[in-house]
């Protein structure tokens, strides 16, 4: 089949490379130069604007766009709606939220074209493992794409999942669930580190460990072994880290629907305590257990043995009330 791709970051061009290697054909568009030229060099046909690929695909054409979430999202589609035609097809593969897919769904649709929602996993190493992709939109549409969903993915590596924003529903839970997963491995791992058996321990084992039969097994672990193969202590990485908005939606979903989801919860807000430093929360918890305990209140420069604080051989700042 012949594709028209709209993106070349990390996902979009290894996923244009798997399309290529299963025979189709890709016109592709990115506002990299450089992307465009390296897909062209590997069989792509590149292309400097979106007239431009939308030109070259044969009607009715299918323009799957793997760029960020939000108003990228929507002014590409803005000015797409005034290049496609009757018939077309529009796929959104990046993180975008279901309720966007079914505004845009509607929005599409009065014009004739159809949209799809495609929620991809699978990150780097898609291209050599292939991409699990959850679809909303028209049944037929999909049964029109298929062919290329099956070069994508591995074996029963994608489902129809209903009417438009299932896809991207289901991809946002998947998402929430990946929160809470990486959360639980890295206290595992923390509560090792902490213990007297840590210094003793080869975290890089453990993880390959784990992968042999137990209950834990995951890619996750597999790719935890990778990192601390590279970084034992993982001394080079700061503990900060991103997300992409689909934990919050998950969180937000949970509070719409009455569920109680207390574990990706707590993981979307440990990811953001991770973007700081000397938390203002924290000082304020010390203060309480000294005003009302007298437990000592540690200043900055300070060390202190935590197992004499722990036992209250330490003097406090301030004299128990």
């Amino acid at each position: 089949m012949q594709i028209g791709m709209i993106g070349l970051g990390r996902m979009g061009i290894n996923m244009s490379r798997r399309l290529l290697k299963g025979g189709h054909e890709v016109v592709a568009f990115d506002r990299s130069k450089e992307s465009i030229k390296e897909i062209s060099g590997e069989g792509a046909k590149g292309t400097d604007s979106l007239r431009s690929l939308i030109r070259e695909l044969k009607k009715p054409r299918i323009v799957w766009m793997m760029i960020p979430a939000g108003k990228p999202v929507d002014d590409t589609i803005e000015e797409l709606k005034n290049l496609l035609e009757k018939g077309d097809i529009l796929i959104d593969g990046g993180n975008s939220s279901y309720k966007d897919d079914i505004r845009r769904y509607k929005d599409l649709k009065d014009s004739d074209i159809h949209y799809l929602d495609i929620g991809v996993s699978g990150g780097v190493w898609g291209l050599k493992v292939g991409y699990c992709m959850m679809i909303g939109g028209e049944k037929k549409i999909f049964d029109h794409v298929e062919p290329l969903l099956k070069t994508l993915a591995p074996k029963e590596g994608y489902l129809y999942c209903g009417e438009s924003g299932a896809g991207h529903y289901v991809k946002m839970v998947h998402n929430g669930i990946e929160y809470a997963m990486m959360e639980a491995y890295g206290e595992g791992f923390e509560i090792l580190q902490a213990s007297p058996y840590g210094k003793g321990l080869n975290y890089r084992e453990v993880s390959h460990l784990w992968n042999q039969g137990s209950v834990i097994r995951s890619w996750l672990l597999e790719l935890l072994e990778d990192a601390f193969d590279k970084d034992p202590q993982l001394s080079g990485i700061k503990g900060y880290v991103e997300d992409s908005g689909e934990g919050r939606w998950t969180v937000q979903e949970a509070i719409e629907s009455g569920v109680s989801a207390p574990a990706i919860t707590l993981s979307l807000f440990k990811r953001f305590q991770s973007r700081q430093s000397d938390i203002f929360s924290d000082k304020v918890l010390a203060a309480l257990r000294n005003e009302f305990g007298g437990h000592i209140t540690i200043k900055k420069g300070e060390k202190v043995d935590s197992s004499q604080a722990g036992a209250g051989k330490v003097s406090a700042a301030r004299p128990e009330k």
